[in-house]
């Protein structure tokens, strides 16, 4: 779960980092009356929060001289699409003077299977660029997982950077701070790009935050909907009210498969033979009739499939319960009609091909046939 900018910033400020004065400005608010009692002062930074890489590039990042061009500023940026999202949500920041911008960064070595610290003296918008043309400019440090970041731990790595004096400490401080918020949060990922040193002090310009998603749950505080921010699209948003395990893709070809493993390959069977799947749908093992029935009638309303392929391996799964929710999805469906091509195989499958075709849907023994079958559908 990837978070915004400012619920990013609000965590670590409240582990100590420092970061700029600013307000949060909702789709809908009266923006010059936040403005107003927000007591912010020119000049401002107006950041457009969308949950996609590249905004300042986008322009989705401007500069305010004014109070009233900070207003104007957020009323357009609420209009302005950053790789095809409009924002909820505007955060606008007092400006730091700044003439350096630094990089520091907390995520998993799956490789070495435990935390990395990665920091550089050279940050931006152009970080990645930077990484590849200068690997030899970024720190990495492995931390045990057991002891944690500690105090000389992050103090090594800033003297790394050659950074001198108090700047040392403050920027040890971020680190051990950005560390325990990524542990605490249960976090793939917590970055701070750009920071930047004020005096002898760092300060966090922007940050980023992701939340493993198998934890989400214990952070009811991070329930914002993330729909128009780029996290997940309005069908993914209404597969999830549905407890449906589903991802958009730019297909044609619904998918729908009982276990990960089963719908991937199904997915690559779509592309083998010249489709493009149009979504992922698991069903999970031992899925009810109803659970069938509620997947098949998202699949049949959602607009980019316009042929569905269905792919039962029948384990815990039986194949008549499935049969069964197929049946009673297009029973219940008033839409305009899809064809639908269904592969089972396993437990009770003789029963589900039975009441397949007896309503008059073709039960594959091959999913090879069926695949073909649905990608000619849409041809």
């Amino acid at each position: 779960m990837k978070l915004y900018e400012f619920e990013a910033k609000g965590i670590l400020a409240r582990y100590g980092v420092s970061t700029p004065k600013g307000v949060v400005v909702a789709k809908g608010d009266d923006v010059r009356g936040k403005l107003a009692s927000s007591g912010l002062t020119p000049p401002l930074v107006v950041k457009s929060q969308v949950l996609v890489a590249g905004r300042g590039k986008a322009g989705g990042i401007r500069i305010a001289r004014s109070v009233e061009e900070a207003v104007s500023l957020t009323e357009f940026l609420f209009d302005y699409p950053i790789k095809g999202l409009k924002p909820r949500y505007i955060l606008v920041e007092e400006a730091v003077e700044h003439s350096s911008e630094l990089y520091a960064s907390i995520t998993i070595d799956k490789s070495a299977r435990r935390p990395v610290v990665l920091a550089s003296l050279y940050g931006g918008m152009d970080i990645e660029e930077i990484a590849r043309e200068k690997p030899e400019s970024i720190v990495r440090y492995h931390v045990d997982p057991y002891m944690g970041l500690r105090g000389f731990e992050a103090r090594l790595i800033a003297k790394k950077l050659e950074l001198k004096g108090g700047v040392i400490s403050s920027f040890a401080s971020l680190l051990q701070s950005m560390y325990n918020a990524f542990v605490d949060y249960s976090a793939d990922l917590v970055e701070v790009n750009p920071l930047t040193i004020v005096g002898e002090k760092v300060v966090a310009l922007d940050a980023r935050i992701i939340v493993d998603d198998n934890a989400s749950y214990k952070y009811p505080e991070l329930a914002i909907e993330r729909v128009e921010g780029g996290e997940v699209s309005e069908w993914e948003s209404r597969a999830r009210r549905l407890g449906l395990a589903f991802v958009e893709l730019e297909g044609d070809v619904g998918v729908m498969g009982n276990g990960a493993g089963l719908t991937m390959t199904s997915m690559d069977l779509v592309y083998e033979y010249g489709g493009v799947p149009a979504n992922f749908l698991d069903i999970g093992g031992g899925a009810s009739a109803e659970r069938v029935k509620k997947a098949v009638l998202f699949l049949l309303e959602f607009p980019k499939a316009k042929s569905i392929f269905i792919n039962i391996f029948g384990g815990i799964t039986r194949c008549d319960e499935v049969a069964r929710g197929i049946i009673e999805a297009l029973k219940e469906y008033s839409g305009k009609p899809k064809p639908v091509f269904v592969r089972l195989s396993g437990t009770r499958e003789e029963e589900g091909r039975r009441l397949l075709e007896e309503f008059g849907i073709r039960a594959f023994d091959n999913p090879l046939d069926a695949v073909v079958e649905a990608i000619r559908a849409v041809r």
